[in-house]
């Protein structure tokens, strides 16, 4: 088994998720881990004077930060083999007269311009970056915002004009606010400016100074976009980089993001503040959303190989991964309702599967009666598993998301932890034919960078920075499938579902039993793939089994004491549905995530 090369997680923004802290979890928004694997609530606490405060200064704050490194992937990136005409990994994009070039945050691309020690993830505060000695003709868009607690890794797009009008300098700045009033270390006051543009022209970015004088208006200094090439920012799901004082710093993306969506990320972020004016920001937007800056089938191929994720089963887990055709070939037969007695055997290749229309209960997927039979199929076949890609332009195709999705023909019972009983089985709740996961690689159509993994968790999942994931055998990210239930996790140990340090148990932990993707995986979908059969399947995969799940319930509480009884009872009232119910999944190209951002 090959050694584990990098390490390092810092930071791990769960999408309404759950975080570890040792053997109990709470449900939290946000969730950022130290090097140490321990972690934090965000919400801080801090008091506000009306009147400007004497401010504190960073003589007192132990050095170095982790910002202060930058991140380092353990391999050298992959090398990109022409594309044949395309445009991936060429270093710059043009988004229709607009040409952008991505600026990778370091020591010679950018200034650190201020920080506060104090805040935010971990209460280690934030730095704001400009990029420098930007390549001729480009312009600076918006600076930069990364929190102290991790390494540093980031970006933002600098813009050229080839069009002739698609950038003007600002005509005047509006002060977004100032830590002058806040009582936070840091390296002195900062203020926090928007652009104001000429009509017909927006901002897409803030500009940040240490003085209350206002920034120049030549274009060096930050440039305005003309209004077509601009999309509208989201705000109801902002990505919350630092806040402290009732200042809240989050980074721009798109409000429509997903395969036919034209906004683009830019890197740069907003800035609020009470009593301030709200900014009024946008995202880029690529006119010329062509596609040609999307891998080729090979150099898709040669990026897989390079960043193809390891997965790790837990040392117990029994209901391993497949490929579909070992499992259509080994007994999975087609029920159709009202003729449940004469079910068809599935073709390896799925090619008898009704095609098209929608999961209307009408037909599903289930595996032989007899035990042995149905027993091995469940069970599933590690040396015959295969994960299959989906490819996907992503912001504006500026981005390749590689979607790696792995079937599991069975998923294991449940499990809950309810006080100091660690591990309490409900029976078969939570058994159902047919699980499928996934996990996206996020990578840069600028230089094949991976940027971002997401992990599928149940009905959400979690991003992490390429910077905060365990990478082994050179470049490839590793994750944990948690036992039975298979939720994919960016680290081993305990996730709960549920308050309180009480709920749905998700484990995971590394043992023998891994799968390295790179070694067994097929193309399905993307530009120019014929998609196989059974993909175009849009029913269930396996039955839906009518159980009386309050009488499971009913069974386990009479077991336990009067105490852990109510508390098991308020406990299963809000576990999710999916976790408790015995229903075969739809396929993935039914899933909600197929055409949308994760």
């Amino acid at each position: 088994m090959a050694q584990v090369v990098g390490w390092a997680f810092s930071t791990v923004a769960h999408i309404g998720k759950i975080a570890q802290n040792t053997e109990s979890l709470i449900f939290v928004n946000h969730v950022f881990c130290d090097g140490n694997g321990t972690s934090s609530n965000l919400n801080v606490t801090v008091s506000i004077s009306p009147h400007p405060l004497p401010v504190e200064t960073s003589s007192m704050i132990p050095s170095p930060l982790p910002v202060e490194t930058s991140f380092k992937f353990p391999s050298a990136l992959p090398v990109i083999p022409p594309g044949g005409g395309k445009n991936f990994g060429k270093g710059k994009i043009d988004l229709g007269g607009l040409e952008v070039i991505q600026v990778s945050i370091s020591e010679s691309t950018s200034q650190r311009v201020w920080r506060a020690f104090e805040g935010g993830p971990d209460n280690m505060g934030v730095s704001i970056f400009e990029p420098i000695n930007l390549p001729t003709g480009f312009f600076t868009l918006g600076f930069y915002a990364q929190p102290n607690n991790r390494m540093l890794f980031g970006w933002v797009l600098v813009a050229k004009d080839i069009s002739g009008n698609s950038l003007r300098p600002p005509v005047d700045y509006m002060e977004l606010g100032d830590t002058t009033s806040i009582v936070v270390k840091q390296d002195g006051p900062a203020y926090f400016w928007q652009p104001l543009c000429p009509n017909g022209y927006g901002a897409v970015g803030v500009l940040v100074t240490t003085s209350p004088v206002k920034p120049s208006l030549r274009q060096e200094s930050i440039s305005c976009v003309r209004s077509d090439h601009t999309e509208q920012m989201s705000e109801a799901d902002a990505a919350w980089v630092w806040g402290i004082g009732g200042i809240t710093v989050s980074s721009l993306r798109p409000a429509n993001r997903g395969t036919e969506a034209a906004g683009v990320y830019t890197g740069t972020f907003s800035f609020q503040q009470p009593n301030f004016p709200r900014p009024s920001l946008s995202c880029l937007k690529n006119t010329k959303f062509d596609l040609s800056s999307m891998p080729s089938q090979d150099q898709t191929r040669d990026l897989f190989r390079a960043y193809s994720p390891l997965i790790y089963f837990h040392p117990n887990e029994e209901f391993l991964p497949s490929s579909v055709d070992w499992v259509f070939s080994n007994g999975a037969l087609l029920y159709q309702k009202g003729n449940e007695a004469n079910p068809i055997p599935v073709q390896p290749n799925g090619s008898n599967l009704p095609q098209g229309g929608s999961d209307d209960g009408l037909y599903w997927l289930d595996y032989p009666a007899d035990k042995s039979a149905r027993d091995r199929a469940k069970r599933g076949d590690l040396g015959n598993t295969k994960v299959y890609l989906h490819i996907k332009p992503m912001y504006g195709g500026t981005f390749t998301d590689i979607v790696v999705w792995i079937f599991f023909p069975f998923n294991g019972n449940a499990h809950l932890k309810i006080l100091f009983l660690k591990s309490v089985s409900l029976g078969n709740v939570g058994e159902h034919v047919g699980d499928w996961e996934h996990i996206t690689l996020r990578i840069s159509n600028f230089n094949g960078e991976l940027w971002r993994v997401y992990f599928s968790e149940h009905s959400g999942g979690s991003l992490v920075e390429a910077c905060d994931l365990e990478f082994q055998g050179g470049n490839k990210p590793v994750a944990y499938s948690s036992l039975h239930g298979h939720a994919m996790f960016s680290r081993p140990g305990l996730v709960l579902q549920g308050q309180d340090g009480n709920g749905i148990r998700n484990d995971m932990g590394r043992s023998d039993k891994f799968f390295d993707t790179g070694s067994g995986y097929e193309v399905i979908a993307g530009q120019g793939i014929v998609e196989p059969p059974w993909l175009n399947y849009f029913r269930k995969w396996g039955p839906t089994v009518q159980h009386d799940l309050q009488k499971t319930v009913d069974g386990i509480a009479k077991t336990l004491p009067g105490f852990l009884s109510k508390k098991f009872r308020k406990l299963t009232d809000k576990i999710p549905h999916e976790v408790l119910e015995e229903e075969g999944p739809t396929g993935p190209k039914v899933k909600q995530s197929w055409n949308a951002d994760e």
